[in-house]
């Protein structure tokens, strides 16, 4: 095809195609992690050296954003926990997703207390949606159920009380 054969604005096109778009800073690639969603700064941190960045400038951009509120741990940790305890998991693997993020023991507190609902509930509807509520009346579901909310993180005084579960009917 030569040039006569093009039509109007084709040659602006492939101009356009071949042009590069700058290569984004590491500021402005943290900041557009963080548009989707709240990371926590091991995360953002470790995300932005997988995608090529120095370590000293991904730490460097994670520490400018945390400064300017754009990033916070506490943010992060409270938004963990409504997003988990939504989908049916405990406390204790929210406590223990919320370590692999480097929050310490105080921070992951503080997130597990903003906690508005209640554990038990959680637990109880957890096993009313996946049994159903006659299938706790058999110790074998029972015990199935047990096991399931013991998988997802919730302590064994809450799954006695979501399952019903009576020790004194064991056989």
């Amino acid at each position: 095809m030569s040039t006569d054969d093009q039509g109007p604005g084709d040659g602006q096109r492939a101009a356009r195609a071949r042009r590069k778009r700058p290569e984004p800073t590491p500021l402005q690639r943290a900041i557009g992690l963080l548009n989707r969603r709240e990371h926590s700064r091991r995360e953002l941190t470790r995300k932005l050296k997988v995608r090529g960045i120095e370590p000293d400038a991904a730490d460097a951009a994670v520490e400018r954003l945390a400064h300017e509120g754009w990033q916070d741990d506490a943010r992060f940790a409270e938004s963990l926990v409504r997003s988990r305890s939504g989908s049916g998991y405990g406390p204790l693997h929210i406590r223990a997703e919320l370590g692999t993020h480097g929050l310490d023991r105080d921070a992951v507190a503080a997130a597990l207390g903003t906690f508005d609902g209640s554990w038990d509930a959680n637990a109880r509807d957890l096993v009313r949606r996946r049994y159903g509520t006659e299938a706790l009346s058999d110790l074998a579901a029972r015990r199935k159920a047990a096991d399931f909310l013991a998988r997802r993180g919730f302590d064994a005084d809450t799954v006695r009380r979501a399952t019903r579960y009576d020790p004194d009917d064991v056989e």
